[in-house]
């Protein structure tokens, strides 16, 4: 699934906006500066993603998540590895499904591209994870204000 050069592009960059982030497009075929997987996967250097019109959107999301989710000390440092611990690996991609919501695209969608990108959960697939297996992905991110009670993001970074 894609959305850069697209028309969810605005709607991308909107998102992003509200979390202080923006995005760079770069042309086909170039390095993508931050990428830890490397080909067309988004890379995160400071506070600008990076991306090619062939990025997925779930790897996007994924780093985009990620800079929401990591504490400021290491924001400020951030290259390439956004680090963090399992549980804030689960929240972000715990996030990355909500903010595919909030572009108009479903669960069943953003997951089954996760899916497709090889993302291995312990109920073997991520959207049986996101229905019933990761409360404790969301608890953190509800207590780091990244979402509200409703399950709603909040705009806010941790």
């Amino acid at each position: 699934m894609r959305v850069v050069g697209t028309e969810p592009e605005q709607p991308l960059r909107a998102l992003l906006q509200r979390y202080r982030l923006a995005l760079q497009v770069l042309p086909a075929g170039e390095p993508i500066p931050g990428s830890y997987w490397g080909e067309s996967e988004a890379g995160l250097v400071g506070a600008t993603l990076y991306a090619r019109p062939d990025t997925p959107l779930h790897s996007l999301l994924h780093e985009a998540a990620h800079f929401i989710c990591m504490d400021e000390s290491r924001r400020e440092e951030l290259h390439t590895d956004a680090g963090g611990n399992d549980i804030e690996e689960c929240a972000v991609c715990y996030l990355q499904i909500l903010l595919a919501g909030q572009l108009g695209i479903g669960v069943a969608d953003i997951c089954a591209d996760m899916d497709a990108w090889g993302y291995s959960f312990r109920l073997g697939n991520a959207h049986a994870w996101f229905d019933q297996d990761a409360a404790d992905a969301r608890a953190w991110l509800l207590e780091h204000g990244i979402i509200g009670a409703d399950g709603v993001p909040t705009s806010r970074r941790r």
